[in-house]
């Protein structure tokens, strides 16, 4: 069976750790967030749901990401591991090649590839998309701004302009995740860099961009793909630590997205052996990782552990009911009432998904909507309007929630 970039590996190999390979950026002081706009849809209770095909002639083999450019059309955007980016509107019957770079991506190992997509807010005017994939010789990370031409039909691939590179010591958990948040800043998710238990620290380790979500300016690159650290980010100016973390103690976070109405961030962060979890993310917060999986002490379940200043997870599920956890969205659309408020995530092995309400520090529903949708999930979607889809990576195909 096909595995995907967020399934855990272990190995045994030996590898020094990582160094940073981009120069150390400047640091610009940061905007005024966007407003948030306020709710028009009332939440009805959590029902059952079931995945229904949709964009029907189409199937992207090996599809992680889907998203939209705000660019006046309803193009939708197909990203697959092994480096090309497709282009359709719905109800085409083909879709087009909008970038190709396989010729740079290395997506030899389950979780290398073409992983992440993000287009700038700006983008219907000035062209820019950034993209993340893994690279070999030597193994890394790479994050990179591409140009669409005049007539934005496609990405130009000679374009690249990279802004970070990121050595990797193994070929699991990447990350891979990039989205602009509601402040005009590019975040960017890592993984602890491989093998099993974090053998180097990384996740704790706030000198490493390993193991961390990133937050930086890219409005200002320059001609050689220098970005800026914004002046708020919680450890400029700290000792020992990058700037362009925003939080740290992550173990592999397989996608997260921000609330469009209150613009909270959510992250589904891949757990080892017992347990997978959805985290708010909040700035400079730690999530534990390698002390914690979970809510567990990860060394020893059994024993106790230093929990102090540690983040505790949102929710939480265990290895019988799934073994890899992948983030989605906050639903904000209009077509499913009872899904209204709810964040929505689901587990790769046995496709369940999930939505959960959280109010005043606690979850206060949560269900199981599909209990088995039949389809090895490597992302959620979200379009123009709040809808949220589900990708499916072993079949290609792109699925909608339907009430029973």
């Amino acid at each position: 069976m096909l595995m995907v970039v967020l399934v855990t590996l272990a190995c045994n190999r030996s590898a020094q750790r990582p160094d940073l390979i981009a120069a150390t950026p400047t640091v610009s002081p940061s905007p005024t967030a966007t407003p948030v706009p306020t709710p028009d849809v009332a939440a009805e209770p959590l029902r059952l749901m079931r995945l229904e095909w949709v964009f029907g002639g189409l199937v992207f083999p090996e599809l992680l990401h889907l998203t939209y450019a705000d660019d006046g059309t309803r193009r939708l955007f197909a990203v697959t591991k092994p480096g090309q980016v497709f282009a359709f509107e719905p109800g085409d019957a083909t879709a087009a090649v909008f970038l190709d770079i396989r010729d740079r991506v290395n997506d030899a190992g389950s979780e290398e590839g073409l992983l992440g997509l993000a287009f700038d807010p700006e983008y219907a005017d000035n062209g820019y998309l950034y993209v993340y994939y893994s690279s070999a010789e030597p193994r890394r990370s790479v994050i990179s701004r591409f140009v669409a031409g005049a007539s934005q039909d496609a990405a130009d691939p000679a374009s690249e302009r990279i802004l970070l590179e990121v050595a990797q010591p193994f070929a699991n958990h990447n990350g891979g995740h990039l989205v602009f948040g509601p402040d005009g800043y590019l975040y960017i998710g890592l993984g602890d860099g491989g093998s099993g238990g974090d053998p180097f620290g990384n996740g704790q380790n706030r000198g490493t961009l390993l193991g961390k979500i990133l937050r930086i300016d890219v409005r200002r690159v320059d001609e050689v793909g220098s970005y800026v650290v914004p002046a708020d980010n919680p450890f400029v100016g700290r000792s020992g630590a990058r700037p362009e973390v925003w939080a740290y103690g992550m173990r592999n976070p397989w996608r997260f997205n921000f609330d469009r109405l209150t613009g909270e961030l959510w992250a589904s962060d891949v757990g080892q052996n017992a347990l997978e979890e959805v985290d708010i993310v909040r700035k400079g917060g730690n999530y534990g990782w390698n002390i914690m999986e979970g809510s567990q002490c990860f060394r020893d379940p059994e024993k106790e552990c230093n929990q102090a200043g540690l983040e505790p997870p949102v929710a939480e599920y265990g290895h019988g009911d799934g073994c890899s956890v992948t983030g989605g969205y906050v639903y904000r659309g209009r077509r499913l009432p009872s899904l209204y408020g709810a964040y929505v995530h689901g587990d790769y092995c046995s496709g369940k998904t999930w939505a959960l309400r959280y109010d005043n520090g606690r979850v206060t529903e949560r269900l199981a909507i599909v209990p088995d949708g039949g389809v090895a999930i490597s992302g959620f979607a979200e379009d123009q309007d709040g809808e949220v889809y589900v990708l499916d990576f072993g079949g290609g195909g792109i699925y909608r929630f339907v009430e029973e």
